[in-house]
């Protein structure tokens, strides 16, 4: 029986979310706060490979209360448990951070029931950075598969596992040791509704949730902002695209001046070194 953990974030719909000019951050409040995509679509690999092969899907967060939704969610999809680590030393965390607290909390988990498989969204859509799962590999040391777009084999009785991979002029096709970690892509499957047993499931359902002295043998220097050598000090909205030159004339006319702008940018096109 696979127990597979899947670390899942709770983020605002960046599809709302408006930006505040004076401080030049997100305004959260202004967007309502959803299971980021990337990790719905973990869940739901998970969820797959517990159907395929048998096992428990637990799910884990960082996060204030208000969290609890998106375990919730995960639930819905066919999560089996949702664990939740909330505190205000966790405030304020970088990618380096957060990984250290979510290790800490998956050790703890691990404690529970060993844990042979760990997914993570590729990446989050408030931070782009796709930096906690390998971050949380790199500290359990277990190999990390990212842009993984299909998981082909999972063989718990022989330690192992078969994805595919996606890269820039296609896929390769990497097979791994158990325990691992999968940072998946969005096109590894399609998040169906949720049954209604779920849903009730879910509406009722509470997560163990624990605070910084629940874990065990823990930094309080690596957590929240302290532990955080990076900071976002400004965000702001890209400017809008000119747009584009239009050629007026006659068909020569136009490769004529197309030409004469090439010639001033000519330097952009030569290749240097030789080949």
């Amino acid at each position: 029986m696979l127990h597979i953990v899947v670390c899942i974030k709770q983020v605002p719909d960046t599809k709302i979310i408006k930006m505040n000019p004076k401080t030049n951050t997100m305004d959260r409040a202004s967007a309502p706060a959803i299971l980021n995509p990337y990790d719905a679509h973990a869940v739901e690999e998970a969820v797959r490979i517990k159907y395929k092969y048998g096992g428990t899907v637990s799910v884990i967060t960082m996060g204030p209360p208000p969290a609890v939704k998106a375990i919730r969610k995960c639930i819905e999809i066919g999560a089996d448990e949702g664990y939740m680590i909330s505190d205000r030393a966790f405030a304020g965390a970088d990618t380096l951070a957060t990984s250290y607290a979510l290790t800490k909390a998956i050790e703890k988990i691990g404690q529970i029931q060993a844990i042979d498989l760990i997914i993570c969204g590729k990446m989050t859509i408030d931070g782009d950075t796709g930096q906690v799962g390998p971050g949380i590999a790199r500290r359990l040391d277990i190999p990390p598969l990212t842009s993984v777009k299909k998981v082909q084999e999972i063989n718990k009785d022989e330690g192992y596992a078969i994805v595919h991979r996606k890269i820039e002029d296609g896929h390769e096709v990497i097979k791994t040791s158990l325990p691992c970690l999968f940072a998946v892509e969005k096109e590894i499957n399609e998040v169906p509704y949720s049954s209604l047993t779920n849903m009730i499931k879910a509406a009722r359902y509470n997560p163990t949730i624990w605070a910084v002295k629940d874990l065990e043998d823990i930094d309080i220097k690596q957590l929240g902002l302290k532990g955080s050598p990076t900071i976002v000090s400004k965000v702001w909205a890209p400017p809008k695209a000119k747009g584009g030159t239009v050629f007026e004339g006659t068909s020569l006319e136009k490769v004529n001046e197309l030409m004469k702008i090439l010639n001033e940018k000519k330097e952009l096109f030569e290749v240097k070194g030789g080949v």
